[in-house]
């Protein structure tokens, strides 16, 4: 299949004219470059290798998944420091909903920045963070009264769910699930549950989580199928845990994802999490909603736990409030709030830039319709996806709810042994070709564009998967 490029000769001369002053390279990139990908130098090029060079040296190991060296970026064109055009299908970890640099977006970050950058608004007053609180209740499942604890990463929102499950229920138990990620601060670390490595030499984090086995129906851990199962894995959690050694008035909360992000991609059947509803009601154990990946139109509805009907008593949001500004919220019925001053509190929540950036991103995704539209080119690219599927074995499944998309390579479809050294070089020839794909789970892919990508660029990106799996 020929596939057009999205972006023409105009659109890159508008890319470069918006993000850097025309300097002699700029303007010989706008002569020559007619297709986005555009490889310069086969990355990473003498230029990329030499920072990360020093990163290595001056910088803390992380998670480095593949070596791109960005400069600058717009929508879901990122260019490298070699001059590399390459087309970012990772969001910055599903953080860029709305696309990189999104004009609405800088400008409300650039006003804020010249009246008033901070002001410690745990401790002091001002109208942005309590607009902001305000604009997340309207927007968030729960027709009741919510208020709202302000952080600056996924890990800190977690920390705050469990800080306000642990005062308003005087309970010290938490239920998680195996494969969860809910981050690496020690108590989130201790619900986080999805590589051997985040916890390894930690120990020992926070008592009193136990972990349960998630709906994983590719890989079932019950062996079991769905749905002669009767979602066995739900059901269990009262059977043989609560009614076992888990005393139920023990537990304050149950931490779940709507669709595993860290793990894998996994979405769990519709029926799953309106089961396990109704089990914690019965025993007054609260819902903590981790949306942090799926949040804010990544699923094709504003949260993810849409899908499933229920509403949670907690919700916890970071990654793509801010659009690239640090910022989370954890949502919760008002009547869990500590109502004592001192029992929780930091110095950067609610800073002044995140919430303009906050405020900007919601009437981004609002007025532009990005959650339809998510929920529209979610539709067509697991299609195309479903093509490659058909065209090559080591694609094992295909998964996901709206621009919230994975693919699992396995060695043998029967056997469905882990490819993760394939994985790993799929990655890497994905990335040479032009394309940003960040891995998930054992041996997954994950493929999370901004909201508003185009079909031309979902074709643009199988194309490269089609070559990339072509050259394995």
């Amino acid at each position: 299949m020929t596939v057009s490029f999205l972006f023409e000769y105009v659109k890159i001369k508008m890319f470069f004219k918006e993000t850097a002053p025309m300097t002699s390279r700029a303007l010989y990139m706008e002569k020559t470059v007619e297709k986005v990908p555009f490889i310069k130098v086969t990355p990473p090029g003498p230029s990329a290798r030499e920072i990360i060079g020093k990163d290595e040296r001056y910088v803390a190991t992380t998670t480095k998944s593949l070596p791109v060296v960005a400069k600058r970026a717009r929508g879901l064109v990122v260019e490298d420091v070699d001059g590399n055009l390459l087309l970012d299908f990772s969001s910055g970890i599903s953080v860029l909903n709305v696309g990189h640099c999104h004009p609405r977006i800088v400008d409300a970050v650039t006003r804020q920045v010249k009246e008033l950058m901070h002001f410690a608004g745990t401790d002091f007053y001002y109208d942005i963070q309590t607009s902001l609180a305000q604009k997340l209740e309207e927007i968030t499942p729960g027709d009741f009264d919510k208020k709202t604890f302000f952080a600056n990463s996924g890990a800190e929102s977690i920390e705050a769910a469990i800080k306000i499950a642990k005062w308003s229920t005087g309970r010290k138990r938490f239920i998680a699930f195996i494969g969860a990620f809910h981050g690496r601060t020690m108590g989130a670390l201790s619900l986080t549950a999805s590589k051997p490595v985040q916890k390894q030499r930690f120990f020992p984090t926070m008592d009193g989580v136990v972990h349960v086995p998630f709906a994983y129906c590719y890989r079932c851990p019950y062996k079991l199928e769905y749905p002669s199962c009767d979602l066995w894995c739900a059901r269990t959690i009262e059977e043989n845990y609560l009614n076992t050694f888990v005393p139920p008035d023990e537990v304050a909360a149950l931490f779940g994802e709507p669709v595993q992000g860290e793990g894998g991609y996994i979405v769990p059947p519709k029926e799953f999490y309106p089961l396990i509803k109704r089990m914690l009601d019965k025993y007054g154990i609260l819902f903590a909603d981790d949306e942090v990946q799926a949040g804010l139109g990544r699923t094709g509805k504003m949260w993810g736990i849409e899908h499933f009907g229920i509403v949670p008593d907690i919700i916890t949001i970071s990654k793509s409030l801010g659009s690239g500004i640090p910022i989370s919220a954890t949502v919760f019925r008002s009547n869990l709030d500590f109502g004592t001053e001192g029992a929780h509190s930091n110095t950067f929540g609610g800073n002044l830039v995140g919430c303009a950036s906050a405020l900007a991103t919601i009437q981004v995704i609002q007025e532009e319709r990005l959650v339809e539209n998510s929920a529209r080119k979610g539709e067509y690219f697991k299609k195309r996806l479903m093509e490659l599927y058909q065209k090559y074995d080591i694609i094992g499944d295909v998964r996901g709810l709206g621009l919230m998309l994975a693919i699992e390579l396995v060695k043998d479809r029967r056997t469905k042994e882990y490819a993760i050294e394939e994985r790993d070089k799929l990655l890497m020839e994905a990335f040479k070709r032009g394309l940003i794909l960040l891995g998930c789970g054992k041996s997954g892919i994950r493929l999370i564009p901004a909201l508003n990508v185009s079909e031309e660029q979902i074709d643009t990106a199988v194309e490269i998967l089609d070559n990339s799996l072509a050259s394995l």
